[in-house]
């Protein structure tokens, strides 16, 4: 009974926090760690104090899962780079930095236990995307901190058993530590990979939406715990199902089902974090009072606190700076060589169009040419699959993944020039570094044998809240002092051609299926009162659908005479129907593929998308 008092407290806590931080301006997480420690210091309530295993295997999987699903993988394709620089660079770097001057404050504190307590130190917490977006900031900002704080868990999860196993065993080496990581993350990208694509496959054919979302629920679980089991990275493992599932599910599973495990997955994500930060501000007392008891004074905690909280700070300037500076100039140099290229690469592109339409005999059909240097050895390859008998349409399939291609790379460079990362964004991207629940947990798995193992403990969670107060509540300040790039809604030249995008995609369906101009989904092109609406000349009177200068015309009268017929009208009903979830299909498809060729902003194509979602929910749930 207990139990289920304080679960039902929680959530009207979590409840609570979220729907006040938007009056308070502060962000919900804060709330909740900021109340939880207040509780944690009354009298009547006892010393808490959570298994690390929970956070870990309980709650991070799912918690990083929802983020994966949600993000843009194109964008995320995109920023691979800074990513990995500070999922992996970073948090190596900071954790030997921080370690080497422990080392020196503390001098009871060997080397090794020392860089464990860096790795402890060095991930990041997602609550600083949940403000940063909260601010507007650009998507591609809010894109790398997503990527970091999905990835660095891993990296510091890897350092840190290293770090003690050396100080508990003293055998680990440099080699051991980057093929320790190597073998985490290729396990985790295996299984990952492998448990997505088979759960989409089987989430496919079930026909119930709660049930799809039941399982999705088990996913992240198959995803770690393999993983965890066959010596890799669980958390990796979750984000690579995540991200698989994302990308993949428009396409596999069914618009309900997907909206309906979004807004599920969004209540779990919310309860999740929640419960993450009011744990943490519970547990503070229990450690404050196991170092008043052992020692060191809680004035040492306080002051190392800030000495290592200012340290991941400055580190990560140290490294984010190099690295934008790093960026800018391959993108530099990127754009100068596609615009050296760029006559070469457009009759490339014409070819392969060319090709892939048909247009062009079968003993012209290379594209590349042969004058050029650098492609001869390309050209002899080709020139030898071309004297194999390979059929004209894997010819045409390949032209046309030649011109995706082409599209692909011509996207990304003209998004790497609208949203340059410079120094304003830079300055975002290192106060958004926060530390938080993966912090703790971490701190938590030190074992028994760790010198002053509740002294570190202590440390560890001053560093995770002081950053999350100090720097959660200054980042809104620092957004209006540095002034970075900004999201901003879609602009009118995007907006057409979207709408271009979608009529061509219409169109190709009506003609596909030889008909006239059709009622297409509501909202769409809903005809007005008394608007001549053209039909299947084929299947209707001609006496009631007729060709007027070009246009198919409809007698409004004979059309009411004809849907005084019950069956006629059924007919008319089940025709339009078909083919107005034909075109809606074939619109998604079309804007799918825009999307993954990153022609459209990300928040554009989930728009839109989920637009084309409700029409196909509401037509196909529209009575017989």
């Amino acid at each position: 009974m207990d139990l289920l008092i304080v679960a039902v407290a929680g959530l009207l806590a979590i409840a609570g926090a979220t729907q006040l931080s938007d009056r308070v301006k502060v962000a919900p997480a804060l709330l909740l760690l900021g109340l939880g420690i207040v509780v944690g210091f009354l009298p009547v309530v006892p010393a808490i104090e959570v298994e690390p295993e929970i956070i870990l295997e309980g709650v991070l999987p799912p918690l990083l899962y929802a983020t994966a699903v949600s993000i843009s993988t194109i964008n995320f394709r995109r920023e691979l780079a800074p990513v990995a620089v500070l999922a992996v660079l970073l948090v190596a770097v900071s954790a030997a930095v921080i370690g080497a001057v422990l080392t020196l404050v503390v001098p009871s504190l060997s080397l090794a236990w020392a860089v464990a307590m860096g790795a402890v130190l060095s991930p990041t917490d997602a609550v600083a995307i949940s403000i940063a977006r909260r601010l507007g900031v650009s998507q591609r900002i809010i894109t790398v901190l997503e990527g970091e704080g999905l990835l660095n868990d891993a990296t510091a999860l890897v350092v840190l058993s290293s770090a003690v196993a050396a100080a508990t065993a003293g055998t680990v080496t440099v080699a051991g530590v980057v093929g320790d990581f190597a073998t985490a993350v290729l396990v985790a990208l295996v299984v990952g990979w492998a448990v997505g694509e088979l759960t989409l496959h089987l989430r496919a054919r079930i026909t119930d939406a709660s049930v799809d979302t039941v399982v999705s629920f088990t996913i992240p679980f198959l995803a770690a715990l393999p993983a965890e089991h066959l010596g890799g990275s669980g958390l990796v493992a979750a984000v690579v199902a995540g991200l698989v599932t994302g990308h993949r599910s428009p396409r596999l599973l069914p618009p309900d089902h997907r909206i309906a495990g979004q807004e599920t997955w969004h209540t779990v994500e919310l309860v999740l974090e929640g419960f993450i930060f009011l744990v943490m501000g519970l547990q503070l007392f229990g450690i404050v009072e196991e170092v008043s008891a052992a020692g060191p004074s809680m004035t040492t905690a306080v002051w190392l606190a800030v000495l290592a909280g200012g340290l991941t700070v400055a580190v990560r300037a140290a490294v984010v700076a190099p690295m934008l500076a790093w960026l800018r100039r391959r993108a530099e140099r990127h754009a100068t060589r596609w615009e050296k290229m760029s006559e070469p690469v457009q009759a490339f592109e014409r070819r392969c169009q060319a090709i892939a339409h048909g247009e062009v005999p079968e003993d012209m059909q290379i594209p590349w040419d042969p004058h050029r240097r650098g492609v001869r050895r390309r050209l002899k390859r080709a020139l030898r699959l071309h004297h194999l008998p390979v059929s004209s349409e894997r010819t045409q399939r390949r032209a046309s993944a030649a011109v995706n291609r082409i599209r692909r790379r011509g996207a990304d460079m003209e998004y790497y020039r609208d949203e340059p990362l410079g120094l304003r964004e830079g300055a975002v991207i290192v106060w958004a570094g926060m530390r938080g629940a993966v912090t703790l947990a971490a701190a938590q798995t030190l074992p028994a044998s760790a010198p002053n193992r509740p002294f570190l403990l202590l440390v560890a969670v001053l560093v995770a809240a002081g950053s999350l107060v100090i720097q959660g509540l200054t980042l809104p300040w620092m957004v209006k002092v540095v002034r970075p790039s900004m999201e901003g809604p879609a602009d009118e030249e995007e907006r057409g051609e979207l709408v271009r995008l979608l009529v061509t995609a219409a169109r190709e369906v009506v003609a596909e299926r030889g008909e006239g101009p059709t009622v297409l989904p509501s909202r769409q092109l809903v005809p007005a009162p008394g608007e001549v609406v053209g039909h299947d000349a084929a299947d209707r009177d001609a006496r009631i659908v007729h060709k007027a200068n070009g246009e198919y015309v409809v007698s409004t009268a004979l059309a009411a005479e004809r849907w005084k017929d019950p069956q006629a009208r059924h007919h008319d009903l089940v025709s339009a129907r078909a083919t107005a979830l034909d075109v809606v299909r074939a619109q998604r498809e079309a804007l799918l593929d825009a999307g993954e060729l990153g022609l459209y902003s990300a928040g554009s194509v989930e728009y839109v998308l989920k637009y084309l979602d409700y029409e196909e929910i509401m037509l196909t749930s529209q009575p017989g």
